[in-house]
């Protein structure tokens, strides 16, 4: 008997040994295997027999060496710390490709600068007011505002559809999610079917869901725990995303009818937000994870132009006014595409009115039934070259509605409070409601009336000498220089335009390079959290080789162990017969 149990501990070590040959032959098979860990075979003692108590101990016999199961090697800590600190690299990432895309735009990084462009309208007010009867000075100005126009609006229109053709890479992503949820799903009941006879693990099906888990943390915010039957559940931002049975779909719908962005929807709860994206980005509260988080905030939830810049002399108190400045903050600056269109739409109406203002003045009056309206300032207004002496011709004008209403006498009140009647016309307001209304990009257009006759830009005076106006030359080059705007409600300084220009392409440019900085820091912090990952779970040939010669020796010394064991056998056997 005892021969019998010798023969079995043999057995025993052949058998542990070519298990042990075979996890380190498939490890060798998959050390270039991208997200595969190293396996570890765990043996333990077998059964033992009581074979009689001693003074000083329990006599037992062993009868050898049993294989335990195939263990994985992996940090779960260090997965967690790696898939979040992934994902937060790319949602920075992404937004450092936007401002990319945007000063690529403004030919900043190459190609014509826009700031050219200004340069160049600015030298032809210049000229124009050396010599405001030269029709060679006239024809520069009214080419170089044609220009002007165009080249903003096509830069405007690159931005928006760039800002639209954003939509292709959030589809595209949210499929990729969907399909990442499904394929887990399947995995999990593979997974579930495999290990439920409790005699091995599908390791290598957990490889494959722990890669596709890596891929998922870089472009949503995950959470996940695996329960006791080696399901694991995932959230997706907060919210169910796999379960034991199910896989949570997203889908993508307009942020409104009235724009083509859109928005990632969960389909099975109500069509409910992804994101919220009111909150600010923050790592201290990781809502700065994910490129497709990154992506949406970047690209922003509508087309923004000026009006949405708070301007304090726009609110008639300090709440309000702090109330809208802290709706910009989290509205507006925190997407860069949008940020980008409200300050570019802000210096180009600037210019607009400007020169517009200076060209066809207006005056505030009170009308007798207490109503406030502008109406052209014919007193100080420059008329043109014509014959008609024509005042209130403005450079600019809107593609859908005209600057003034039609000649009428407006009576208004005086500061003595009598009243006084005006030949004049009434000022057509710009209404932040009515986007037609507004000199905005996308209605602003070169006055083709002015396009058909030089003559008519108002440079003359309105006294009837025929005198050119000077006060209206020089006028147009005080105020390019004078301060118009601060570039945000969230700095202090007033800039001219072209210092307004070269501030915006600066905060753009820094910006960028902050995405850029804090997206290289996380690369860095990623690719450190990954290596410890891989000096856990990954293969080193030499360790694995020197392992298959161990197990081999002890695959011998195990068979001859039988050998010794079956001769000693057959001797006795021999001798008795």
């Amino acid at each position: 008997m005892g021969s019998m149990s010798g023969l079995y501990i043999g057995v025993s070590g052949l058998n542990v040994s070519q298990a042990a040959l075979n996890i380190t032959s498939h490890n060798l098979a998959n050390v270039d295997t991208t997200g595969y860990v190293r396996q570890q075979a765990v043996l333990t003692d077998f059964n033992y027999i009581k074979l009689g108590d001693s003074y000083a101990s329990s006599m037992i016999k062993g009868l050898g060496a049993n294989f335990a199961e195939v263990k994985q090697v992996r940090d779960t800590f260090l997965d967690r710390s790696y898939r979040q600190e992934y994902g937060r690299q790319a949602f920075y990432e992404a937004q450092y490709n936007s401002v990319n895309e945007i000063e690529g735009l403004f030919g900043e990084l190459e190609g014509e600068s826009f700031q050219n462009t200004m340069n160049d309208l600015w030298t032809s007010l210049q000229e124009l007011a050396k010599e405001p009867d030269s029709v060679v000075a006239r024809a520069s100005l009214i080419q170089t505002a044609v220009t002007f126009v165009e080249r903003s609006e096509n830069i405007s229109n690159q931005l928006n559809d760039y800002q639209v053709n954003l939509n292709t890479q959030i589809k595209d992503q949210v499929k990729r999610i969907n399909d990442i949820g499904e394929e887990i799903k399947q995995l999990n009941w593979k997974v579930r079917q495999y290990e439920s006879t409790g005699q091995e693990h599908a390791n290598d099906l957990r490889d494959q869901r722990n890669n596709l888990l890596d891929e998922l943390g870089k472009m949503v915010n995950i959470t996940y725990k695996e329960n006791a039957v080696g399901i694991v559940n995932v959230n997706v931002e907060g919210v169910p995303f796999v379960t034991e049975d199910m896989s949570f779909k997203m889908d993508t719908v307009k942020v409104s009818e009235s724009t083509e962005m859109l928005k990632p929807v969960w389909v099975a709860f109500g069509n409910t937000d992804v994101f919220n994206l009111s909150r600010a980005a923050s790592s201290q509260d990781n809502t700065d994870i994910g490129s497709l988080k990154g992506l949406l905030t970047a690209r922003g939830y509508k087309q923004a132009n000026f009006t949405d810049i708070p301007k304090r002399d726009n609110f008639t108190s300090d709440a309000l006014y702090n109330t809208a400045v802290l709706d910009y903050n989290n509205d507006i600056n925190s997407s860069v595409v949008m940020t980008t269109q409200a300050q570019f739409d802000q210096l180009i109406h600037g210019i607009v009115t400007t020169i517009n203002d200076i060209l066809s003045p207006n005056k505030t009056v009170t009308q007798s039934d207490g109503s406030v309206i502008k109406i052209l300032d014919v007193d100080n207004a420059p008329v043109g070259m014509d014959s008609n002496k024509t005042s209130g011709e403005a450079l600019f004008v809107r593609k859908s509605m005209p600057r003034y209403g039609d000649w009428e006498d407006v009576t208004y009140q005086l500061e003595d409070g009598s009243f006084e009647s005006m030949h004049t016309r009434i000022y057509n307001e710009e209404d932040p409601s009515d986007n037609y209304s507004l000199f905005t990009l996308g209605e602003i257009e070169v006055n083709p009336v002015i396009m058909q006759n030089y003559a008519l830009i108002p440079l003359s005076s309105n006294s009837g000498s025929g005198d050119f106006d000077i006060e209206t030359a020089k006028k147009l080059i005080t105020q390019w220089q004078s301060s118009f705007s601060t570039l945000s409600p969230n700095t202090l300084t007033s800039y001219n335009f072209s210092d307004y220009y070269t501030s915006f392409i600066s905060e753009m440019a820094n910006r960028g390079e902050q995405c850029h900085t804090i997206s290289t820091n996380q690369a860095a912090m990623a690719d450190s959290i990954n290596s410890q990952r891989a000096e856990v779970t990954g293969v080193s040939s030499d360790e694995e080789l020197t392992n298959l010669i161990k197990f081999q020796h002890a695959y011998n010394a195990s068979a001859r162990y039988v050998n010794v064991v079956s001769q000693m056998l057959e001797d006795v056997i021999t001798k008795l017969s």
